[in-house]
């Protein structure tokens, strides 16, 4: 006899109570291996695949795509051991004992998956009503359809960027082996979808996007729902202020050009900039704070956990760079970078977005010369950087074309007063002018 088993949403980490989900990755009958994913959802932190800590066939799930569940809530069922008959309509006896030993991984699920033993990772034998006979093992799938290209596809990432643009995977050509559909693949199809349409507008002599018959409304959940939050927060309950200096960064830029030259690995820009304000808040701690409301203390922290700004597909998401006043130059470039890649393939754990206590927000990159940022919340500060353009500046006396950028610092004016914000901003933009300052913190 089989034993059905409930598996039910897990503690997801950092407080989350709640999840979307966003796609089954299972079916009911489908047979499942031990800590197999079997359903993406998505928090308020990140996407993230779920696995199921048992072994056997999916005899039910609840809630469909797009629903928002809480933690505890049951995810599926699944019968462990002998296989037991599936319902027509999916409903299995969730959490009834049938007989036999049930099996797991016995590992406590939290966020990211377990891991078990390989010895124990195997699959169960699917009820022989469900083994497919010797014509459906002949029988070829056609190669448009669905089934097929549900095969030729692999990574969750390149699924999840087809469902997000519209693609249907099933009349994507996979250039992989076999057939296997790529990223690559997909925004080929996205950019032939794209010039299809356009020369249709135009052979139509359509002069402007046609406008949506009605309002659009978008949910404020996951990932932009957590940032509207945030916000929100940080404007009804921080005292905010901001200054601001125009810098002139030409040196900035020639000492990274100076340090890229050889062969070892290249620092960014946006990784100087984290030096240059790891070492301003060496000088002016006050900023490294956050503000106890229910003790009314303020708290300096001991350590700087650098958050940073990254647009993504959806959304806008703060990567935290942990222990970064103990990292140069070089290592930060790679942490950040390794960070932004996670970032764009939705891959960050709530342990990489949370936890900062200071953040850089790189605006620049959208070709904007200046903006107010709006402190991350609990934090005390973030600095804004606009783009480097060429503009007119006086240099020692005469007119000169240099490369200018924008600096702005949002502060909480319950953590310091202007001058301190004034002299932090300054020693950023000393540091940007001249980088050798840099040398009295290395």
């Amino acid at each position: 006899m089989a034993v059905v088993r409930e598996f039910k949403l897990p503690d997801l980490g950092e407080g989350l109570t709640e999840a979307e989900v966003v796609r089954w990755l299972v079916k009911v009958g489908d047979v499942v291996a031990v800590d197999q994913p079997v359903v993406e959802v998505e928090t308020a932190k990140a996407m993230v695949e779920v696995p199921c800590p048992y072994g056997g066939v999916v005899t039910a799930r609840f809630g469909e795509e797009g629903t928002e569940l809480p933690v505890g809530a049951p995810l599926l069922t699944v019968a462990v051991g002998e296989p037991v008959p599936v319902g027509p309509d999916g409903d299995g006896q969730a959490g009834g004992a049938v007989g036999g030993t049930p099996e797991g991984s016995g590992n406590v699920l939290v966020g990211y998956g377990t891991r078990a033993p390989a010895a124990r990772r195997r699959r169960l034998h699917a009820p022989d009503g469900d083994r497919p006979g010797p014509a459906e093992h002949a029988a070829p799938e056609a190669p448009g359809s669905a089934v097929a290209a549900a095969r030729a596809v692999i990574s969750p990432l390149v699924r999840r960027i087809a469902r997000e643009r519209g693609l249907d995977l099933a009349q994507v050509r996979g250039s992989g082996p076999d057939g296997l559909i790529l990223r690559a693949d997909v925004e080929r199809a996205t950019a032939e979808r794209r010039d299809g349409r356009e020369t249709a507008l135009r052979g139509a002599g359509a002069a402007q996007r046609p406008m949506r018959p009605e309002a659009l409304r978008i949910p404020l959940r996951g990932v932009r729902g957590a940032v509207a939050e945030k916000l929100g927060r940080s404007r009804r309950e921080i005292p905010d202020a901001t200054c601001w200096v125009d810098a002139d960064a030409t040196e900035l830029l020639a000492a990274r050009r100076t340090m890229n030259a050889g062969d070892a690995p290249k620092i960014s820009l946006l990784a100087l900039l984290a030096r240059i304000c790891i070492s301003a808040l060496a000088e002016f701690p006050e900023l490294n704070a956050t503000v106890d409301t229910e003790a009314q203390e303020i708290v300096r922290l001991p350590g700087v956990h650098l958050g940073f700004a990254a647009q993504t597909d959806r959304g806008l998401v703060v990567p935290v760079v942990r222990d970064a006043h103990t990292r140069n130059a070089a290592a930060l470039s790679a942490e950040m970078a390794r960070l932004t890649e996670a970032a764009r393939t939705g891959t960050l754990g709530p342990a990489e977005l949370t936890g900062g206590t200071f953040t850089l927000n790189n605006y620049g990159v959208f070709g904007v010369d200046g903006s107010t940022p709006i402190i991350n919340y609990p934090e005390a500060a973030m600095l804004g950087v606009g783009r480097i353009a060429p503009k007119p500046w006086v240099r020692e006396g005469e007119l000169a074309v240099r490369q200018v950028v924008q600096l702005s610092l949002t502060f909480d004016h319950r953590v310091c007063d202007g001058g301190t914000a004034g002299g932090f901003l300054r020693y950023v933009a000393d540091c940007v002018e001249r980088p050798a300052v840099l040398l009295r913190s290395l």
